[in-house]
């Protein structure tokens, strides 16, 4: 495809996180650039403010009549549409030009030198993190998160070199085409797409297939390529670990050197892994270790990865997208490493009725952790339910003593009886959309 023929880009779904990425590079590339959303969003607005036009009912008419050239106009939507959807229906029924999301990141992304992070956790962190080391040489980063050193899920560099987030979601990764990549884990996931893990595996398989130059998997996944691991021996050995007050401080052998004290703001350890992967990435592309260890320190996290909204002494409030036991783990495995006396609140809304049904178990002993759990009604996404599947069910399995389901008008009055003084907000639902009003409400309890 010839991208510089094209004058209109149109989204169909446009307010996605991964998508406004995109929306967002070609409008700073000179691209007229339209579409659709369910509803507006912070995302959306920031869309609106650099002059993409967008409307949020799904119809014909709202297409602009420039996007009715099909000559000049390309089509990008999301898995996540319907089928039903009326726009994408007329756009496919007159022959445009229409590509997934995941395949037009490849289009770009193609006869760049591209940097790829895959893995069915740790991926939005860890090109996050690998996009703020490599913007000294220009790279241009799509994350699937908002990176706070940028405020934005596009880091604008020049078309050499492109950092991607890899995602396993309907196999779109099997559409780049990565000079160098990483993949953080292969955790069962998406079972709803892949049917069961074995599929999973195998397209992590494909994917690592695909890599021009160099592999690097975290250490323990059955795949072959440069290793590593904090406190393990592997290729990149994170080692005398030092722990702060949310900082890090370790030592990092690599193949061929070894750098101290490298300083990493973001806490628990599965984020000082994130980093490492990122460090072999830009170590592999060519990066010098000082700089390296200079973009780390600097390195501010990722908006609803572990992200403090409060942190007093008498209260703290965390915000997480972690939708899946092992993310749960980790919040957990953080909050009591920097917080080991105090007690927690956990508020998750769980996501997708086939994740809560496929990993019940494992989300009941994840959440089962926390000293008190407010459960909200699973979030469904692009499902339709499943009978005998819902939070009240999930609930009865969860072994802790202070628990109960909760409406979503009702989260903030409920936190504010709690008598823990820390609280995480878990989920990638709309459920992040409630912390601003749980900040403001605690932000009132404790001036008082």
């Amino acid at each position: 495809m010839n991208l510089k023929a094209i004058h209109n880009v149109y989204f169909i779904g446009i307010g996605g996180i991964g998508m406004s990425a995109i929306a967002r590079y070609f409008s700073v590339n000179g691209k007229n650039v339209f579409g659709y959303d369910k509803t507006p969003s912070p995302i959306t607005k920031k869309l609106e403010d650099i002059g993409v036009k967008i409307h949020f009912e799904d119809a014909v008419k709202n297409i602009p009549l420039s996007c009715l050239d099909i000559k000049t106009t390309l089509v990008v939507y999301t898995p996540a549409i319907p089928s039903t959807h009326q726009e994408l229906n007329y756009f496919i029924n007159n022959g445009f030009d229409i590509l997934k999301r995941a395949e037009i990141l490849g289009e770009i992304t193609k006869t760049t030198l591209c940097l790829a992070v895959a893995g069915t956790h740790g991926k939005t962190t860890t090109s996050s993190i690998l996009g703020h080391i490599m913007q000294p040489v220009k790279a241009t980063s799509f994350l699937g998160g908002i990176a706070e050193n940028y405020n934005s899920n596009l880091i604008l560099g020049e078309d050499k070199i492109t950092v991607v987030e890899a995602d396993e979601f309907d196999r779109s990764f099997l559409k780049l085409s990565p000079n160098i990549a990483c993949i953080t884990s292969m955790d069962a996931d998406h079972l709803d797409i892949y049917g069961e893990n074995e599929m999973l595996q195998q397209s992590f398989r494909e994917f690592a297939n695909k890599v021009s130059d160099t592999l690097i998997v975290a250490k323990g996944l059955p795949l072959k390529g440069l290793t590593y691991a904090v406190n393990e021996d592997a290729d990149y050995s994170a080692y005398n670990v030092k722990v702060g007050t949310g900082t890090y401080i370790f030592d990092v052998k690599t193949p061929t050197a070894i750098i101290k004290n490298i300083e990493f703001n973001l806490p628990g350890k599965h984020n000082m892994m994130n980093a490492l992967a990122a460090l072999a990435m830009a170590d592999v592309y060519g990066i010098p270790l000082e700089d390296i260890k200079n973009q780390l320190k600097t390195f501010k996290g990722v908006q609803r990865r572990f992200s403090y909204k409060i942190k007093t002494e008498n209260v703290v409030l965390i915000d997480d997208y972690a939708h899946h036991p092992t993310e749960i783990n980790a919040v957990a495995d953080s909050v009591r490493e920097m917080y080991p006396n105090e007690k927690v609140l956990a508020v998750f809304q769980p996501h997708l009725f086939s994740r809560t049904k496929d990993f019940s178990d494992d989300f009941a002993k994840a959440l089962s952790r926390f000293d008190e759990l407010l459960l909200l009604d699973i979030y469904p996404a692009r499902e339709l339910p499943i009978k005998g599947i819902t939070s009240s069910w999930l609930l009865d399995k969860v072994k802790v003593n202070n628990k109960m389901l909760v409406s979503k008008d009702k989260v903030s009055d409920q936190i504010l009886k709690s008598v823990s003084k820390v609280v995480v907000i878990l989920g990638a639902g709309d459920i992040g959309l409630l912390v601003d009003n749980i900040k403001d409400k605690l932000h009132k309890k404790y001036k008082n």
